[in-house]
């Protein structure tokens, strides 16, 4: 019983260093996308992006004949020094949204984060 369970444990170390190896290349940038939502009037495009805790300054939205871009960063929620972490879903760091629409050739009226959330109101 003693040798299997060794035999066991080696070949779950050879398994370990045969699919754990560290990636030579390096790694691209890790973001997030936020979710959105999308409504077009007969007047209007409003695109609502999804942004909790993220500082105005800490964001970016452009406008280009292809689309709209919204990128930034979110910083993490502080954490109690001896807390104990249950569950953590809300995403952090970098956050990046590419929209793919007609509204890059309209122009921004408004663009307003309130509430977690920032609006973009395109005029047609």
């Amino acid at each position: 019983m003693w040798t299997t369970a060794c035999e066991m444990i080696d070949r779950a170390e050879r398994l370990h260093r045969q699919f754990f190896q560290p990636i030579a290349a390096p790694m691209p940038e890790l973001s997030w996308e936020p979710p959105i939502d999308i409504i077009e009037t007969d007047s209007e495009i409003l695109i609502t992006v999804a942004l909790p805790g993220v500082d105005p300054d800490a964001m970016k939205v452009s406008v280009d004949a292809d689309g709209i871009s919204v990128v930034g960063f979110r910083r993490p929620s502080a954490i109690p020094r001896g807390s104990r972490v249950h569950r953590l879903e809300i995403p952090y760091g970098k956050f990046e949204r590419r929209i793919r629409v007609q509204a890059a050739r309209l122009p921004l009226d408004r663009s307003e984060l309130a509430n977690g959330c920032l609006t973009l109101k395109f005029s047609k």
